[in-house]
């Protein structure tokens, strides 16, 4: 008995470490992601422009793009929670990489909307590697973590636009651009091939068992439970069935999650994640042409300030672990003080009336909407379950797509009224968003604390 207790004392430690060593690898994942399709991003819309394209003609491709990431998300998130995170994450890799490859061949106005169309269906990596993260850490960790995350996907995200606009002073140089992004791709579908899953797959079951203990307290994570007795049968029946059998019983396990997650009582969470991404989205809408219109602000400084913001938004997600002891891992509250900052910072910028009060503004506001954002997916995943965290991301993706539609449209229709009105716009909905997230305080909370609802 003494042996085995020490054999278990022994392998907790070697646990933790194979898990360390998987989340490290999983960084460098989203940081190459990232790094490779901002090197292509700022470049799109000159590129269909040379093309020939009409403004209508490359807006309306864009939004195709939007469209497709609106409805595949919570498809291909579902997807992974099935088929697993391996096989779904390298398969949206890959898709992507072809997308970027097809990008790089794109000398009509057809051949790139074509190239769009992999890309629109399948680029889910940083969901999938958020629900794979979500996998392996405790709830405790999580938010931590995927801060972590976060920030190295936004380094990425920073040093991207310089490599590219680099290579786009040569001649054909988007060209060259979408290739290396593609060659990215490939590298990164590499390093997803040769993680150690093996490792993956004790810390989750591991981890699986330590929460499996807790009592459920929700229904959608009892229908999870149910979904995951159906899923081990499914499992077994694909191992032997036809590969048409087996799309079928992969559609109906599909279909039946997405089904318990439009009659779960997540729709509060969801619509202030709604809120929040378009007060958010608001606030950037018209940023440079406000401050030109306000202060006289030339685009250069716009462009600095813009990358000063970035930078400290990626910096805001190693700051996580002490805010996270702060507040003793309450996450409701964090997420609910995060919300009250950025309405208030963004109502700052709104009645600013000179140049450094904005700056104040944007350098706080990097860091509320970086914790804000982190602590409403942990949210998503602390009342949805662990067992459907690839649905419940890729539906939190499909909010903010609604989001990144509608707000263009609001703030169009503001700015008729005022260069300040789609910021102030923004202080409403914040506002709103703040007063759902008081009046469900009992649903989220429990002697102080987020209940964490899991399998």
């Amino acid at each position: 008995m003494e042996d085995e207790g020490r054999g278990a004392a022994r392998s907790l430690p070697a646990a933790a470490a194979a898990s360390s060593r998987f989340v490290r690898c999983l960084y460098a994942v989203g940081f190459l992601d990232l790094f490779g399709v901002s090197m292509v991003v700022p470049l799109l819309n000159l590129h269909i422009k040379s093309l020939g394209a009409s403004p209508t003609v490359a807006g309306i491709i864009s939004s195709l793009y939007g469209v497709m990431q609106l409805f595949s998300s919570t498809f291909v998130g579902c997807w992974s929670d099935i088929v697993g995170r391996r096989y779904s994450l390298l398969a949206c890799i890959l898709l992507s990489a072809l997308g970027y490859f097809l990008l790089g061949t794109s000398t009509t106005v057809f051949l790139f909307a074509i190239s769009r169309v992999p890309v629109g269906i399948f680029k889910h990596t940083l969901s999938i590697s958020k629900a794979l993260l979500s996998d392996l850490v405790s709830e405790q960790e999580r938010p931590l973590v995927i801060g972590r995350f976060n920030a190295a996907s936004s380094v990425g995200f920073i040093l991207g636009p310089v490599v590219g606009g680099y290579f786009t002073e040569l001649e054909g140089g988007f060209y060259q651009t979408s290739f290396i992004c593609a060659s990215i791709f490939i590298l990164n579908a590499g390093l997803v091939w040769m993680l150690p899953w093996s490792e993956e797959n004790a810390s989750s079951s591991e981890h699986e068992q330590g929460t499996n203990s807790n009592k459920v307290t929700d229904n959608f994570s009892a229908k999870a439970n149910h979904d995951l007795q159906f899923k081990s049968v499914a499992i077994e029946s694909m191992a032997s069935d036809s590969p048409l059998q087996s799309s079928w019983i992969q559609t109906a396990m599909l279909l039946k999650r997405i089904k318990g997650i439009a009659c779960s009582n997540l729709w509060d969470i969801f619509l202030v994640r709604l809120l929040m991404s378009v007060a958010v989205l608001l606030y950037y809408s018209n940023f440079g042409l406000a401050l030109e219109e306000r202060f006289g602000v030339k685009p250069k400084f716009t462009g600095y300030l813009i990358s000063y913001s970035s930078t400290l938004g990626a910096l805001a997600g190693c700051l996580l672990e002490p805010i996270t002891r702060l507040y003793q891992h309450n996450t409701y509250t964090i997420l609910l003080h995060s919300s009250i900052l950025t309405c208030t910072l963004i109502l700052l910028y709104s009645s600013a009336l000179n140049v450094w009060t904005v700056i104040l503004s944007s350098t706080f506001l990097a860091f509320s909407t970086t914790v804000g954002r982190t602590c409403i997916t942990d949210l998503e995943l602390s009342l949805g379950g662990n067992q459907a965290s690839g649905t419940l991301l890729g539906v939190g993706q499909s909010v903010t797509s609604v989001g990144r539609v509608v707000a263009p449209l609001l703030s169009g229709i503001a700015q008729e009224f005022s260069p300040c009105g789609p910021p102030s716009l923004g202080v409403g909905l914040a506002l709103v968003a703040i007063l759902i997230m008081n009046m469900n305080k009992p649903k989220y909370c429990g002697n102080g604390n987020v209940k964490l609802k899991t399998q």
